[in-house]
């Protein structure tokens, strides 16, 4: 059930790869200048470490041991998704900037990103402006980087806000992905495949545009969720103060019965004047920083490492749930940092996907995890195969990259029979099961009060709702719940 893998996102996309009298580029550059809400994102090609330096030096000779220096990553693609008045849904652009000239684009930033009437959405978007300034600093001059965006207001912040945080206390330091807030606030499978993909290879492909564009639109859909939760805390009389602390301007609205002013301009300056914060670079974010690992000690070649032998990534064996060893006939997996995703794709088809305890747990840690609970550790980590206290028939190297593949992998190597009555029957929230008995409209209504938001849309819909009953996550048989079904059909090769 929902939520499951995205269908391609419901609004069109603009790509912008043209300067000068670019379509394209005109409609982007009005779009901002009208906009009062605005998602930010960017996306660069990943560095790899211990790329050797290319300078020569004076006398035509290349330094051997020299390393290179340090230096950010080009932004190669900014995803920006824009809201004027009240009632649009917005534009979405994609800015191919490898293809834009970065002059044409300058001013028009810096000007959005310091325009006291429009706020300013992102997810952890200081790394991004540190890279976006350096990126432009780069191409037109020092003086042309950004060092500024406000207003700002960050999604984490409003996660935690819908989530009722107290906001006296310190947000917690493991913060959520933007993906896991997608799927808690929107019910939104944000696939995160592509994130990693090579953002500077042109030309891009259809996938990469999606997903590009998605991280900034869903951004405008959790912002509507933070406006209409505002708005029903203050139904409860006739104006609402949004104001928090002292050195902020009492700032008093008038509360319409219809909810329908929520959009207007005063009530999304007073969330500004409340809610709001500001991005500032300084001297110390616009200087790359080497990296401070250790180099790792080199051992003889002919030394022994009593920790580490050699070890097969090949499956041998039956798994510990074959009932001709004892097992109660049902796969159970772990599934290690690295591939969080696959576990999610293991429980939308039924099978038991468990995911580390910690966030960053030691080899030994998985083991007694993988030894405790029954469960085969699924890695793509080649080195936690090499620990010789890994026990024969405990651990499974996945080695497709796309968790489709990773799915389609594992259910053929441990020969899983997958059953389309056991579609979407887990939890993919925290592998938990469901309630025997669906709720209804009004249950879930109750169910959800204080945790999570049920879309309007869905009140006019008849529609059953099923519960988690380890952590009471709803789900519902949307579109994306049948999308989800197809797509499994497939992977699974079931016959519908």
């Amino acid at each position: 059930m929902d939520p499951a893998p995205e269908p391609p996102p419901p609004f069109p996309v603009h790509l912008v790869t043209g300067g000068g009298s670019s379509p394209e580029l005109a409609l982007l550059l009005r779009a901002l200048a009208a906009a009062r809400i605005v998602a930010l994102d960017a996306e660069w090609k990943p560095r790899r470490r211990g790329t050797p330096a290319a300078a020569a030096s004076g006398d035509g000779t290349s330094p051997a041991t020299a390393p290179a220096p340090p230096k950010f990553p080009t932004v190669t693609l900014l995803q920006v998704a824009c809201r004027g008045g009240e009632g649009e849904r917005g534009e979405v652009f994609v800015v191919d900037l490898l293809a834009v000239p970065l002059a044409d684009l300058w001013a028009p930033l810096r000007e959005l990103f310091e325009r006291p009437d429009a706020l300013k959405l992102g997810f952890r978007f200081k790394q991004d402006l540190v890279y976006l300034s350096a990126t432009f600093a780069a191409a037109l001059g020092r003086d042309a980087g950004f060092d500024r965006v406000e207003p700002f207001l960050d999604v984490t912040n409003i996660y935690y806000y819908l989530k009722d945080h107290d906001r006296k206390k310190k947000l917690p330091k493991e913060t959520k992905s933007l993906a896991t807030i997608c799927e808690e606030l929107l019910s939104i499978s944000l696939s995160k495949e592509l994130q990693c993909s090579d953002w500077s290879c042109r030309p891009l492909s259809e996938g990469q545009i999606q997903y590009a564009a998605s991280d900034a639109y869903y951004l405008l859909d959790i912002f509507d969720l933070f406006q209409q939760k505002i708005t029903m805390e203050g139904k409860c009389s006739s104006t609402t103060e949004l104001t928090l602390d002292s050195h902020c301007s009492p700032t008093v609205i008038e509360c319409s019965s219809s909810g329908h002013d929520i959009c207007s301009g005063g009530y999304l300056m007073s969330i500004v004047t409340k809610y709001s914060e500001k991005i500032f670079l300084t001297e110390s974010d616009t200087k790359p920083r080497s990296s401070r690992r250790k180099e790792k000690l080199k051992l003889p070649n002919n030394a022994k490492c009593k920790d580490k032998v050699d070890c097969s990534t090949e499956w041998q064996g039956p798994p510990p749930w074959d009932p001709s060893i004892g097992g109660d006939g049902h796969p159970k997996f772990l599934c290690d940092v690295m591939i969080e995703g696959l576990a999610k794709h293991l429980r939308c088809v039924g099978i038991d996907a468990a995911i580390p305890s910690s966030k960053k747990p030691e080899p030994r840690e998985l083991l007694n995890q993988t030894y405790k609970e029954g469960r085969i550790l699924l890695t793509r980590d080649v080195k936690l195969l090499k620990h010789q206290y890994l026990a024969n028939n405990q651990v499974y190297r996945v080695k497709s990259l796309l968790k489709h593949d990773q799915l389609a992998e594992v259910i053929d190597t441990f020969q899983l029979k997958i059953s389309e009555d056991k579609l979407m029957s887990r939890c993919t929230k925290c592998n938990g099961s469901f309630i025997q008995k669906p709720l209804t409209l009004e249950e879930a209504v109750e169910a959800s009060k204080g945790f999570q938001v049920i879309p309007p849309c869905l009140f006019k819909r008849n529609l059953e709702f099923w519960k988690c009953t380890d952590c009471n996550q709803l789900y519902w048989e949307g579109t994306q719940y049948h999308n989800a079904v197809q797509k499994f059909l497939s992977v699974c090769n079931i016959s519908d």
